[in-house]
């Protein structure tokens, strides 16, 4: 076996997630919008790549729903996203994006590819291509097989099914060749807070 790098992937990722969310939070401020705290930003990323259900948001970032609704009413309040009747279950509501919502989203698309601009230009095109390429290549079943004994969320395990990982880099509609890396935060306020 090769030697083990001294640091840690997973400090790594992290330290990447953070720069990316700080990036895309200065390129919202400078489109106009407020920034958003850690777990709204991955609210609005899974609402975009298809869950959106509160119940299954919570599944997926590993908080409880209470926490999720708190942080969907704030969407609401500021007009970013809507809830609408579930015409499958009429139990539930879907979150859907409002015309507010959708110009936020695009607005971070910008800034999403301004700071994988930036990143290539500092880094290199190669190195941000094979740090693509490993991101959105196929990890397979996850480490132990299924996810630790009290913890609330697996990617590959919401509602029993099978899921398709994100769709693009920084979560938000995809295009073509485009995949999203793992992330997120499992506190429903942090220290980014606007407001709250």
């Amino acid at each position: 076996m090769e030697d083990q790098p001294s640091e840690v992937l997973m400090r790594g990722l992290l330290r990447a997630y953070y720069w990316m969310d700080e990036s895309l939070q200065n390129g919202l401020v400078e489109a106009g919008f407020e920034p958003r705290t850690r777990t709204q930003t991955m609210i609005l990323i899974n609402i975009s790549n298809g869950i959106t259900r509160a119940a299954e948001l919570a599944r997926v970032l590993g908080v409880s729903r209470q926490a999720i609704q708190q942080q969907i009413n704030e969407l609401e309040r500021d007009e970013l996203v809507t809830q609408i009747p579930d015409p499958d279950d009429r139990r539930a509501n879907r979150i859907v994006f409002s015309e507010r919502g959708s110009q936020l989203i695009n607005a971070a698309l910008t800034a999403l590819r301004e700071a994988e601009q930036a990143l290539a230009m500092r880094l290199g095109y190669d190195h941000v291509r094979h740090l693509r390429e490993a991101l959105t290549a196929d990890w397979g079943e996850v480490i132990g097989g299924t996810h630790p004994r009290g913890r609330k969320r697996s990617l590959g395990e919401r509602s029993g099914r099978e899921t398709t990982p994100p769709a693009q880099a920084g979560g938000y509609p995809p295009s073509p060749g485009e995949a999203t890396a793992p992330g997120g935060s499992d506190d429903a306020s942090d220290d980014r807070s606007t407001g709250s």
